[in-house]
C-alpha cells in the first residue's frame, strides 16, 4: 500500500469481492461481533446487511448506532502474513424501512440472491452503514482512508 491510487484499488477490490464481514457493535460497554453477509455501494460510501430484528446485533444498533465491519481476504495460510489484507469500515448504522424499489436493497440482493426469502420476511431488517472511514491493514502496517477521498 503505497500510492493513494493503489490503496483505493485494493480497498475497492476486497470490498467488492468478499461476501462476509464481521460486524462489531457495542452495548453496555461490552463489544459484540457477528458474521454478516454484506454488500457495498459502487462509491463505497454505504455497506448493507440483513438481520432479524430479534437479534442482539439489531438491538445493539438501536442502542448505539456506531459500528465497525471487518472484511478480510485471508485464507488461513502462512502466506497471509505477507499477502492478506483486512479492511475495517467505520460508520453509522440505520435501518432502511422501505424495502421496495430501494437501491441498497437491490445491490444487496444482487450479491446475495440466495437470501431473497430471508430478506423479504416481516422480521428482517436491512441495515445501511454510512461509512466515514476505511482502515486498510496488513500484518505489519495500516492506513486510514476517508470515504470522501475515494475516487
Amino acid at each position: 500500500m503505497s500510492t493513494p491510487e493503489e490503496s483505493h484499488g485494493l480497498l475497492k477490490e476486497i470490498v467488492k469481492t468478499q461476501r462476509f464481514a464481521v460486524l462489531s457493535t457495542l452495548s453496555n460497554h461490552q463489544p459484540y461481533s457477528s458474521l454478516v453477509a454484506f454488500a457495498a455501494s459502487d462509491d463505497l460510501q454505504h455497506l448493507s446487511f440483513a438481520t432479524d430484528r430479534r437479534t442482539r446485533k439489531y438491538s445493539n444498533i438501536l442502542e448505539n448506532n456506531k459500528v465497525a465491519l471487518l472484511i478480510n481476504n485471508s485464507n488461513n495460510n502462512q502466506t497471509d502474513f505477507t499477502e492478506a489484507l483486512a479492511v475495517t469500515a467505520l460508520g453509522t448504522a440505520s435501518e432502511i424501512f422501505d424495502k421496495s424499489n430501494n437501491a441498497v436493497m437491490q445491490t444487496y440482493l444482487q450479491k446475495h440472491q440466495v437470501l431473497t426469502e430471508f430478506v423479504n420476511r416481516q422480521d428482517t431488517a436491512i441495515i445501511d452503514v454510512r461509512v466515514t472511514d476505511y482502515i486498510l491493514a496488513r500484518f505489519d502496517r495500516a492506513e486510514r482512508i476517508q470515504v470522501s477521498d475515494i475516487s
